[in-house]
């Protein structure tokens, strides 16, 4: 579904990301784990377009994405819900929803809403409250529905858990994995790497923008690095970047 080989991202003189390469297979769960300043949302911004790349590249379901405009990946099956929610607060839910699905006609509009508010039936309830009145769930769950509006063939999640209490971090990550049951392909790079390597098929560690584990979730989560440096005690499950 989506291949990275060698990509290379900088900020001026800084290497943020160092050639690293994976990929996420069609129907998978893959999530992106490390600490803070890792590299892992600029790889995402990079797939996304929102970065330029040094080097490398990146196809999605076998059609390279250089020289394609960010505005046109949605169209082409990438969404993406991005770290900090990021949803239009001024805005209702209902037009939130339409933002994310403004390049469908109007019946495949009808028809994705339809399925994402039985997805998420808090927002149908809030349909017509503006973004900003909703609690930090409400709008971790509104920027996933946005992301869904275009049926996406691969869902990117940044940081969905981020600044959301203990039992609404639960709540998402249930969301998260009927995505992921429902067949919905899913790259996920998540602050709380117990919960996301739990839910995982596969994961990779970033660090200092390099890829220095990978393999299957459960064997990482058992891997004593991964263990020492996130799972540990006295270590840290978060860390975002």
């Amino acid at each position: 579904m989506l291949v990275v080989s060698n990509l290379c991202v900088s900020y001026g003189p800084v290497a943020a990301v160092k050639g690293i390469s994976f990929e996420v297979d069609s129907g998978e769960l893959v999530t992106i784990i490390g600490a803070n300043g890792a590299g892992k949302t600029t790889t995402l911004n990079a797939i996304m377009g929102l970065v330029p790349i040094v080097s490398g590249n990146i196809v999605l379901k076998g059609n390279s994405l250089a020289g394609v405009p960010v505005e046109n990946r949605a169209g082409m099956g990438l969404s993406f819900s991005p770290e900090g929610r990021r949803v239009f607060k001024s805005l209702s839910v209902i037009d939130n929803l339409r933002a994310g699905g403004c390049t469908l006609s109007r019946s495949d509009f009808d028809r994705r809403l339809g399925s994402v508010l039985e997805q998420f039936p808090v927002l149908r309830e809030r349909r017509e409250q503006d973004a900003g009145t909703l609690s930090g769930g409400e709008q971790q769950m509104l920027a996933i529905a946005r992301a869904l509006m275009v049926n996406p063939t691969c869902l990117i999640l940044d940081e969905p858990s981020l600044g959301l209490a203990p039992k609404i971090v639960t709540k998402v990550f249930e969301i998260i994995a009927e995505l992921r049951a429902s067949g919905v392909t899913i790259l996920l790079v998540e602050q709380n790497v117990k919960k996301s390597l739990a839910i995982a098929d596969r994961a990779y560690v970033m660090e200092l923008g390099m890829i220095v584990r990978s393999g299957p979730a459960d064997e990482l989560a058992d891997d004593q690095f991964v263990h020492d440096s996130y799972l540990g005690t006295g270590s840290r499950e978060s860390g975002n970047g």
